[in-house]
C-alpha cells in the first residue's frame, strides 16, 4: 500500500479527541511538581509524607479503572467521555477549599475517579476513529498528546507556582478542563451498534486477562515515569537547576521525537524491537540523570527518557489492543492505563520515603535497574506471551 492509498487519518473527529486528550492530561498534570511544593512549603508536611498524597489517587483507580473500560464498551464512548468530563473539571474548584491534607487526600481521590473514566473514554474513542491499517500510529499521535501535556503541564505549573501561587495554578487547569469540554462535543463518533444480548458479567471484562504478562512487565517503567513529574521539581532544586521545569521541554521534545518513526515501526511488524531499544533508552538515561550533576545534563537526559517513553508506552498500548477482541477494546485500554496508573502512583508512592530517607539520587538509581529488569521480563515473559495468544 503506497502512502498516497494509505486511508485518512487526521479527520475532524480524530483531532478532537486530541485535543481533547491533551487538555484533559495537561491539566491535570499541573498538579503533579505543584502539590509536593505546596503541600511540604505551604501545609508543612514532611517530604516522606508527600508521597501519601501524590498517590492517593491511586485507589480510586484501582476501583473505577476496570468498571470504566466495561462502561466504554457497553455506552456511548462519547457521552461517557462528556459527562466524565465535566464532572471531572468541577471536581478542580474542590482544591480552592482543600487547606488540609486529609481534604486533599480526598479531593484527589474523587479526582482519581473521574481521570479513570476520561482517560479510557479518550484512548478508547480515539482507536475507534482511526482505520485499522493505520491503528499504531494512530493509537501513538493520540498518546502522544497525552504524553506531551504530561511533560508541559509539570513545566507550566512550575512556572504558574512560582509566580503566580497555588489558587491560580487551579484557575488554569478549569480553564483547560472547559476547552476540552467543547473539543469532545464536537466529536462525531462513528455509531455503535446496540448491544442486544449482554455478556455474562466476568472478571475478564474488566481486566484483559491473556494480557497479565504485559500488565506486569509495564509496572516496571512506569514506577519510573511516576519518579518524573512529581520528584523532579525538587530535585532540580536539590542540584542547583535554575528553572527545573525546563527538564520537562526536552521531555516533551524525546516523546514528540519519537512519533517520527516508532509508530510506523510497530505497524511494519517491529514492536518488540520498539520495546526492547525504548526500555533499554531509559534505563540508560535514568542512570545518566541520576549521576550527572549539571544543565546540560540535565536537559539531554531528559531528551532521551522522552525518546524511551514516547517508543514504549504506544507500542505497549498495541499489544493490549491487538490482544483484545473488538468488543473488548475498553477493557484493553482500562487494563493498559490501569497498569500505567499503579506503575506510576507506585513511584510517586516509594518515591516520597525513599528521597526522604535517602536521595533523590537513589531514588533515579532505581527507576534505572528496574527499567533494565523489565527488558529480561519483557524478552522471556511478556513477548512470548503476546506472540502466542494475540488475535491480530
Amino acid at each position: 500500500m503506497t502512502q498516497q492509498d494509505k486511508p485518512k487519518l487526521w479527520t475532524a473527529g480524530y483531532i478532537n479527541v486530541c485535543i481533547a486528550n491533551f487538555l484533559m492530561a495537561c491539566s491535570f498534570n499541573l498538579l503533579m511538581p505543584s502539590i509536593p511544593l505546596y503541600i511540604t512549603e505551604q501545609l508543612g508536611v514532611a517530604q516522606s509524607k508527600t508521597g501519601i498524597v501524590l498517590s492517593s489517587y491511586t485507589i480510586a483507580l484501582l476501583f473505577v479503572r476496570p468498571f470504566s473500560g466495561y462502561i466504554v464498551d457497553l455506552y456511548s464512548r462519547k457521552k461517557v467521555l462528556l459527562v466524565s468530563f465535566i464532572c471531572y473539571v468541577g471536581i478542580f474548584f474542590g482544591y480552592f477549599w482543600a487547606t488540609t491534607v486529609l481534604l486533599l487526600i480526598f479531593v484527589r481521590f474523587l479526582h482519581g475517579i473521574m481521570w479513570g473514566m476520561c482517560s479510557v473514554s479518550t484512548n478508547t474513542l480515539a482507536i475507534d476513529l482511526v482505520p485499522a491499517e493505520r491503528r499504531a500510529e494512530g493509537a501513538g499521535f493520540a498518546g502522544t498528546f497525552m504524553n506531551v501535556a504530561m511533560a508541559v503541564g509539570p513545566f507550566i505549573a512550575i512556572h504558574i507556582y512560582q509566580e503566580q501561587g497555588f489558587n491560580t495554578l487551579i484557575a488554569y487547569a478549569i480553564g483547560m478542563g472547559i476547552l476540552g469540554i467543547i473539543a469532545v462535543s464536537l466529536i462525531k463518533a462513528p455509531v455503535r451498534p446496540k448491544v442486544r444480548n449482554r455478556e455474562k458479567i466476568s472478571f475478564d471484562r474488566f481486566f484483559l486477562l491473556p494480557a497479565w504478562a504485559i500488565f506486569l512487565n509495564q509496572l516496571l517503567p512506569c514506577f519510573a515515569w511516576g519518579s518524573i513529574g512529581s520528584f523532579v521539581a525538587q530535585y532540580g532544586k536539590h542540584i542547583g537547576i535554575p528553572n527545573s521545569g525546563i527538564f520537562f521541554l526536552f521531555f516533551a521534545a524525546g516523546i514528540i521525537a519519537s512519533r517520527v518513526f516508532s509508530g510506523r515501526l510497530v505497524d511494519k511488524g517491529y514492536i518488540h524491537h520498539v520495546n526492547v531499544v525504548a526500555m533499554a533508552t531509559v534505563s540508560v538515561s535514568f542512570f545518566a540523570f541520576s549521576i550527572l550533576h549539571g544543565l546540560y545534563a540535565f536537559c539531554l537526559t531528559g531528551l532521551f527518557i522522552g525518546l524511551g517513553f514516547g517508543m514504549m508506552l504506544p507500542a505497549m498500548l498495541i499489544i493490549y489492543v491487538n490482544m483484545a477482541s473488538n468488543n473488548k477494546r475498553g477493557t484493553a485500554n482500562s487494563t493498559y492505563l490501569l497498569g500505567f496508573d499503579v506503575g506510576c502512583s507506585a513511584g510517586m508512592f516509594a518515591g516520597g520515603f525513599i528521597t526522604g530517607a535517602w536521595t533523590f539520587e537513589t531514588l533515579y538509581i532505581i527507576s534505572s535497574c528496574l527499567c533494565l529488569i523489565s527488558i529480561f521480563i519483557y524478552v522471556f515473559i511478556s513477548k512470548p506471551a503476546f506472540d502466542k495468544k494475540r488475535l491480530r
